[in-house]
């Protein structure tokens, strides 16, 4: 009896060690992150990278050739229509002589003198001509009166008093003909050593630009003093409370859009998510290179503000913003988070969690974003699923929530 019963205490106690082996070797339960499968609002988006923009944005070039000086007014000052002076040009300075052109101009200089110079004798010689007409035509009449010559001798004397008149204004019209070649002859001499500094800001020597319109100065191109053509861009000019959004999209995303698309603009600095709405899509797109060398077919999205111009007024020209535009939306969809989601075959699945064991689930998924994708099947509302499954996690495998999930 003694013996049976050490066999049966031999025997439990080997039962039970080969049982604490057994517990103490076996896999431990993988912890994992959950969330309950429920319904909601669902939007499918197209998102991408935007800048503002002022709708009119006024260029503003100079009228003429000149030295600008530097500029008067500041990014950011406020200008008013045909009042504010924005831009000053000079007169520009003349270029240095080369020692050939320097030399040429010296003799024409000096051949223009010399024109002068003839011209005035000839002046001269014209105003002696006519002094001699004239007592010519005293005599003439005197001798007239006794009958002595005839009267177209007379007649032949007063025309040359007027002929000789004739040569005296053509002869003084040639002089000052000749002094005005010299003088230009002259002014072709002068170099930028000649010329005196203007005024800062003169009246009379000046082209003054005023603004186009109301607003505000965004941009100037030329600030400091220098040279510049006749049409060449001064400063840009546009009112900051008229802004609107600009989305260079894939044009297979710009398809999908509508004019009057509901959008979201986020990251902009502010803490408020602000509401915008399609304005339109440009009928043409453009190729832009992406970051990584990829040549990709962009289109303009222009959108604009819905909201109190209150929550953007301290956005401005060409600031960089975060644009989400609506495609698709629900009130009420069955939705999965994204990051539960994972390829199984040609097939989405997820693993669901029955009873602390992982169940692989395949499911049929509609619309999807960046955060949840539209259940068409294989899940119920309030089924739990594993998000970010490990390759540890597989079918059959005990799991256990993480701490804190």
């Amino acid at each position: 009896m003694a013996i049976w019963i050490k066999r049966a205490l031999l025997a439990v106690v080997a039962v039970m060690i080969v049982g604490g082996l057994v517990y103490a070797l076996r896999p431990l339960p993988i912890p994992v992150d959950t969330a309950v499968i429920g319904t909601g609002p669902l939007e499918v988006t197209v998102d991408e990278e935007g800048v503002t923009r002022i709708r009119e944005v006024y260029m503003v070039s100079a009228p003429v050739a000149g030295k600008v000086l530097r500029s008067p007014r500041e990014v950011g000052d406020e200008v008013s229509a045909g009042e504010t002076v924005i831009a000053i040009i000079q007169p520009g300075e003349p270029s240095f002589l080369d020692a050939r052109t320097r030399l040429e101009l010296s003799a024409a200089v000096a051949a223009s003198q010399a024109a002068v110079a003839l011209a005035e004798a000839q002046v001269r010689r014209a105003q002696s001509e006519l002094v001699y007409a004239e007592a010519e035509l005293h005599r003439a009449v005197q001798l007239r009166e006794t009958q002595t010559i005839s009267e177209q001798r007379l007649e032949k004397a007063r025309l040359d008093v007027e002929t000789g008149k004739a040569a005296v204004a053509s002869e003084q019209a040639t002089l000052e003909l000749r002094r005005r070649e010299l003088e230009s002859a002259r002014a072709r001499l002068i170099g930028p050593e000649s010329v005196q500094s203007h005024p800062d800001d003169p009246e009379d020597c000046c082209v003054r630009v005023t603004a186009p319109v109301d607003g505000r100065v965004l941009k100037i191109i030329h600030e400091s003093e220098q040279r510049v053509g006749a049409g060449e861009p001064l400063l840009e000019i546009g009112d900051p409370g008229d802004l609107e959004v600009v989305a260079e999209l894939l044009s297979s995303d710009a398809v999908r859009i509508e004019d009057g698309a509901t959008a979201y603009i986020e990251n902009w600095g502010g803490t408020d998510v602000l509401k915008a709405q399609v304005k339109y899509v440009e009928p043409a797109g453009f190729e832009k290179v992406s970051a990584l060398g990829i040549e990709e077919q962009r289109v303009n999205t222009v959108l604009e503000f819905t909201g109190s111009p209150e929550k953007w007024r301290q956005m401005g020209h060409d600031f960089r913003v975060f644009v989400r535009i609506v495609t698709w939306s629900s009130d009420n969809v069955l939705k999965v988070p994204i990051s539960a989601l994972f390829r199984q075959g040609a097939d989405w699945a997820v693993f669901v969690s029955s009873d602390d064991v992982a169940r692989l689930t395949t499911v049929r998924v509609g619309h999807r974003n960046t955060r949840f994708a539209e259940v068409v099947s294989g899940l119920a509302e309030g089924d739990r699923v594993v998000l970010h499954p490990s390759d540890r996690v597989a079918d059959e495998v005990r799991i256990v929530e993480r701490d804190g999930g």
